[in-house]
Order: C-alpha cells, then structure tokens, then sequence
C-alpha cells in the first residue's frame, strides 16, 4: 500500500503555493480586514482558474472529479497564505455535500457554479447553505445533515491549521536567525530553539492524523468520526502551540498590526476552537474507542 501522495497531488500543491504568494500576500489579507470573503476577490478567481475550487466538483459538472485526498494538501496552502476566502465551506463541505445529497436538479444549478467560483458556501453550525459569489441571496442546500456538515467543515479547518502552524514556524524561525541578543542570534539560544523544536513536532504528528482523516472522508470509512476528531485535536493544539512560540520568538512586535505574524496569530487562535475545540475533540476519541 502506497501511502504517499502522487506527484501531480505535489505539483499541484507547489502551484498554489506560488500563486498564492503572489496574489495573496499579507498586504491583502490586511487589507482583507475582518471582512468575510465574498468570492469576488481577485485570488478567489484565480483559484477558480486554476481548478482549485473544482476539486470536488464531478467532471461532468466542469469540476476535477477529485476527493478530499486531492484537496487536503491545498487547505493547507489555504493556511499558509491566511487566505480570507471560504474555501472550507466551499470546496470541503459545500461542493461535496451537493453531489452526494442534494436533488439532480439542485446539483446541475450550482455545482457548475462552485468551480467556476461563481458561488460559495456558508455554513453556520450544522446547517449549510449556498449562494452567488458577491451575493447575499443564499439557497438552504437539502440534504444536507448536521453530523455531515459538522465532520467536513472539521476536516477542512484541521488541514488549514495546518497550513498556519507550518507558516508561523517558518516566521518565528526566520525572525530568530535575524534577531540578535548579546552579539548572537536568538536562535541560538537552547530555550528558542526548544519553543520552534516543541511546535513542528506537534504540527509532526497533527498532519498524518489529518490525512487519515481526508481518507476517511473519501472513502466512506465507518471510523470517520473518530479520524476526524483526531485531526481536528491534534491540529488545534499544533497551531496554538505553534502560534504561541511564534509569538514568543518575535516579542511585543508579533501583536501589533504593523507586523504579519498577527495576521496567522488571529486566524490560528480562532480557527483552534471553530468546530469544536480540542478538548471537545478528544472526548469524541475517547467514546468512540471506549463505547
């Protein structure tokens, strides 16, 4: 059994990593503010171009045909570039929960519509709902059930936590290489070093419970809630862990608005405890090995 990714799942991973860096920088995710996407920005089309939004839309419907196999690695850029976009509701609960559940007709309107990211998800507890990109009209998608829509939107924010724990190790590592104290750099002190060393191995050994997970979902396993769980607690407790030592490394400047890491800072802490925290995670794990 192969347990590794294709090379066109890696490939397509390094392409959106450098079309996020270019069209997602931080300057726009500052400017962003506290906006929710709509889906008309400028990298929210250009995800749609390069058939990121589509990866779980059927080819039939102009989509990849691909599962969340295909689309956890790209969460995970999602993460790393802090984009202010609803790629999660979109791509990893909206899009899937349509071709799976909802009526012929109700697919054929919008699925078309979801790759070409002319419309976009919304969800709000368990309940799902969908609508033009730029819109406020939004339509309720049937069938969709709340554990389905809880399970996915879990899932997605797990890989993003991800994307954003690798992000802020890199900063806080790059930080500590330029940052110098007593005539040497920070990282070369053992307590840095042990603060960045404690953060990748937690985002270590969060990111193959979420690719069980993304397999899981994919493949209907009937052990779904259980991965879930499982990657959406390891991956909370990696980016806060991650986003503290971030923080840490950089001092009072990492909390200020002048500076990028607040940007993954916001985005970790709240994403952390959305869809459950990890406490709540763990106990899910726990009754469902213990009965």
């Amino acid at each position: 059994m192969n347990f590794l990714f294709t090379g066109d799942q890696r490939l397509f991973q390094r392409t959106v990593r450098e079309f996020l860096e270019k069209e997602c920088p931080p300057e726009f995710v500052r400017a962003s503010g506290a906006a929710r996407g709509d889906g008309s920005s400028e990298p929210w089309k250009g995800l749609a171009r390069l058939g990121v939004l589509g990866v779980t839309v059927p080819e039939r419907h102009g989509g990849l045909g691909g599962d969340e196999i295909d689309l956890v690695l790209l969460l995970e850029e999602a993460g790393r570039a802090a984009l202010p976009e609803p790629l999660v509701e979109t791509t990893a609960v909206a899009a899937p929960i349509v071709r799976e559940a909802a009526p012929d007709e109700f697919a054929e309107e919008w699925q078309p519509r979801i790759g070409s990211g002319e419309a976009i998800g919304r969800t709000t507890g368990g309940a799902l709902w969908i609508r033009s990109a730029g819109s406020r009209e939004e339509a309720a998608v049937p069938g969709a059930r709340p554990d389905e829509v809880f399970d996915r939107a879990a899932f997605g924010t797990a890989a993003v936590l991800c994307g954003i724990a690798d992000r802020v190790i890199e900063m806080g590592t790059n930080y500590a290489k330029e940052r110098h104290q007593f005539g040497k750099p920070i990282g070369s002190f053992q307590a840095v070093k042990h603060l960045l060393a404690d953060a990748l191995l937690g985002l270590t050994f969060a990111r193959p419970a979420v690719y069980r997970a993304a397999w899981s979902i994919a493949t209907g396993d009937p052990a779904r809630e259980r991965d879930v769980s499982m990657a959406k607690a390891l991956a909370s407790d990696a980016a806060f862990v991650a986003c503290r030592a971030a923080l840490q490394v950089h001092g009072a400047i990492g909390y200020t608005h002048e500076h990028d890491l607040h940007l993954w800072l916001n985005k970790g802490f709240a994403l952390a405890n959305a869809w459950g925290t990890a406490a709540w995670h763990r106990e899910r794990v726990a009754r469902a090995i213990l009965g």
